[in-house]
């Protein structure tokens, strides 16, 4: 599946999951129904994916987690927020350039 087609199904989805639930929810609860969702049409993903940070020869454990990476080339963060706010989108480019990933989409399914 190529990224445009990739990004669509993705974000279709989350307009599902948004129109469905509507606001109010905790993240996790998009980010379990969005993966419910992703599943269905057999989008492979990965969810709450740990993204160890490299420094020197080793790889730690400092905290970051993906919220789901989908088809190993698109970092999807999913934000229970009114308003998305510029750390959110710096959130989102560290985890794009930790994981070497080009290509991410910021929801907030809660508007």
């Amino acid at each position: 599946m190529e990224f445009d087609e990739l990004s669509r199904s993705v974000i279709g989805c989350a307009i599902e999951v948004q129109s469905s639930l509507g606001p109010g929810l905790l993240e996790s609860t998009y980010r379990q129904c969005l993966a419910y969702e992703l599943s269905h049409p057999q989008i492979r993903f990965q969810m709450e994916l740990p993204l160890p940070v490299r420094y020197k020869d080793d790889l730690l454990d400092c905290g970051y987690r993906i919220d789901l990476l989908v088809s190993g080339d698109l970092i999807v963060e999913v934000k229970a927020v009114e308003i998305l706010l510029p750390i959110h989108q710096a959130q989102i480019l560290t985890y794009m350039r930790l994981a070497k990933i080009p290509i991410g989409l910021l929801i907030s399914p809660s508007w």
